[in-house]
């Protein structure tokens, strides 16, 4: 089964709009839940929405409502979510670290009492837009043990950083562990094995079997580096935004829970330190530079490749999913057959 980028997105707003949330926000979340699908992070996209309505249901999720910001000068906030989408929280924190940013020449905007907000880059990629740089984190449910040990204690803690070119887009936008747990998750649902090196079952044996990594725990990237990235974003995102860590996150993947993980939100106006257009040249050029060395590729290559494809051949659906959306339409009124196509 197919949806096309345009049907996606117009399905989604459907869906939210009858969930409660206004036209304006409705376009929020399905805007940064389809960029997740056409990059290829589909863990991360429409893929997410039945744990969406899990968490709604049981209250976790609210549909209106307003942000809160609670502490705040002119080159940061401290933003309480009030439990309200994370991609609505994200994308509002986000531009408003680019307003500031652009005012103060770099502004942070931490947020808690939100909910997971998709993909991480998106939000990068709103810097990009206004010309700033945008560094995004967040941390989430224990997932990463700590090097010696067999118990999740850190989040697989993503970070992305968008920087802005001439015609280049230069965007990086991973996790800290071997894998995001959205794609054991995505796994699991299509019956497909995880690659090896990449998780560990409850007793620290290596496992391919995506339920057991999820009872087990998931290895960081690139062994004591991955790790210790990891251990610093789930301070920079727990402690230091007033929300939780360890052991305390919850929500991100279970939305039976409150979620009580926390983000970050960094924006830097080169345009203080340098000319901007000066800037964005001098970037172009080290890209054409890298690119003169061989069959390389720029950080964003792959994501700018999967758009293309994806906008012209459609988003696949498997048939889990399409069951658990048509559940969700059905609900909701909403015919689902005027969106996918086999």
């Amino acid at each position: 089964m197919i949806l096309t980028a345009e049907k996606e997105k117009s399905l989604l707003i459907a869906i939210l709009t009858k969930l409660g949330l206004n036209k304006e926000d409705a376009e929020i979340v399905a805007d940064a839940t389809l960029d997740a699908d056409l990059k290829g992070f589909t863990s991360h996209g429409i893929g997410r929405f039945p744990q969406y309505i899990h968490g709604i249901e049981n209250g976790n999720i609210k549909t209106d409502g307003d942000l809160k910001i609670e502490r705040e000068t002119d080159a940061m906030a401290l933003v309480n979510g009030n439990g309200l989408f994370g991609q609505l929280v994200a994308y509002k924190s986000m531009m408003l670290a680019i307003e500031k940013a652009k005012k103060m020449g770099i502004a942070a905007v931490g947020t808690h009492n939100s909910n997971h907000f998709g993909v991480t880059g998106y939000y990068s990629d709103l810097a990009i837009r206004n010309d700033v740089i945008g560094i995004v984190t967040a941390n989430t449910e224990p997932a990463i043990a700590p090097l010696g040990a067999n118990k999740p204690m850190i989040g697989t803690n993503p970070i992305a950083i968008g920087i802005p070119s001439k015609d280049t887009y230069i965007a990086v936008d991973m996790a800290t562990s071997a894998s995001a747990r959205g794609k054991l998750l995505e796994s699991l649902r299509k019956g497909e094995e995880i690659p090896e090196g990449v998780a560990l079952d409850s007793e620290g044996k290596p496992t391919t079997d995506p339920a057991e990594a999820l009872k087990g725990s998931i290895l960081p990237f690139g062994a004591h580096k991955g790790y210790a990235l990891a251990f610093m974003i789930e301070l920079m995102t727990g402690t230091l935004v007033n929300a939780s860590v360890g052991t305390g996150v919850k929500g991100t993947a279970n939305h039976t829970q409150k979620c009580t993980k926390g983000d970050l939100f960094i924006a830097i106006d080169p345009s203080k330190f340098v000319d901007l257009d000066e800037f964005k040249e001098k970037n172009e050029k080290f890209v054409t530079e890298v690119r003169e060395t061989g069959n390389t590729f720029i950080p964003g290559d792959l994501e700018v490749k999967n758009i293309a494809e994806n906008e012209k051949s459609g988003l696949a659906v498997d048939k889990k999913l399409y069951d658990n959306l048509k559940e969700i339409c059905n609900g909701l009124d909403i015919d689902i057959n005027e969106y996918i196509s086999e």
